[in-house]
C-alpha cells in the first residue's frame, strides 16, 4: 500500500512537515543521532539556510527544491524561518512532557522500527498505537492536536535517540503521520504565526 498522501497540495505539504519535523529534531544539537541528522538535511529539500550551505536550490528537472509560498506577500526563507521557530517552540514544550513517555515505549517502538519485513504503514500504525497510548497517560492542558503532534515528533526524537541508525525511517513514517493526521493543523499554526 502506498502511503503517499495527495490531497492536491502534496509537495507543499510535505515540505512543510519535512521543515518543521528537522526543525524540532535539529533543536537538540545534544542527542545521539546528530551525524544522522546531518546527512538527513543533505537529502531533504530543506532550505539551504538551514542546512548552512548556499546554492540556488535548482534541481537536474529545473524545479526549485526548498521554497514553497503559505500566502501572498511572504518570502521562502521568511516562511522558513517561521516554521523553523514553530518547531523550536515545540522542541522547548517536547521537554516538559519528556516525563511522559515510559522508555519502554520507546524500546518497543525502536524494535518496531527495525523490523524490516514492516511495511511504511504499519511503521505508521506502531506510532500512531505508541502515540495513542502516551496520550492517555498524559493529563495535558493544551489542545489535543497540538499535544499530539509535538508528542510524535518527540516519540521520533526519543526513536532516534535511542537507535540512531533508525532515523530516517522513523523521520518519514513521522512526516507521513503529521500529514495524514493532523496537517490542518500544522497548516494553521504557520498561518497564525505568520499573521
Amino acid at each position: 500500500m502506498d502511503s503517499k498522501v495527495s490531497n492536491g497540495s502534496g509537495l507543499q505539504d510535505e515540505h512543510i512537515t519535512n521543515l518543521l519535523v528537522f526543525g524540532f529534531l535539529q533543536s537538540y544539537s545534544d542527542s545521539n543521532f546528530h551525524k544522522e541528522l546531518e546527512g538527513l538535511g543533505q537529502e531533504l529539500p530543506v532550505p539551504a539556510h538551514l542546512q548552512e550551505e548556499q546554492d540556488d536550490g535548482l534541481q537536474t528537472d529545473g524545479n526549485r527544491c526548498g521554497h514553497f509560498l503559505l500566502s501572498e506577500g511572504r518570502d521562502s526563507q521568511g516562511q522558513e524561518e517561521i516554521i523553523q521557530d514553530i518547531a523550536r517552540q515545540l522542541a522547548k514544550i517536547g521537554d516538559d512532557m519528556d516525563r511522559s513517555i515510559h522508555p519502554g515505549l520507546v524500546n518497543n517502538l525502536a524494535m518496531q522500527f527495525m523490523n524490516r519485513r514492516l511495511s511504511e504503514e504499519d511503521r505508521r500504525q506502531c506510532l500512531a498505537a505508541a502515540l495513542e497510548r502516551v496520550m492517555q497517560t498524559y493529563p495535558t492542558d493544551m489542545e489535543d492536536e497540538k499535544t499530539m503532534l509535538i508528542l510524535a515528533m518527540f516519540l521520533a526524537k526519543k526513536v532516534a535517540d535511542h537507535t540512531p541508525s533508525l532515523l530516517r525511517e522513523v523521520f518519514r513514517t513521522t512526516v507521513t503521520f503529521i500529514n495524514q493526521n493532523l496537517f490542518t493543523y500544522v497548516r494553521n499554526l504557520v498561518r497564525n504565526e505568520m499573521d
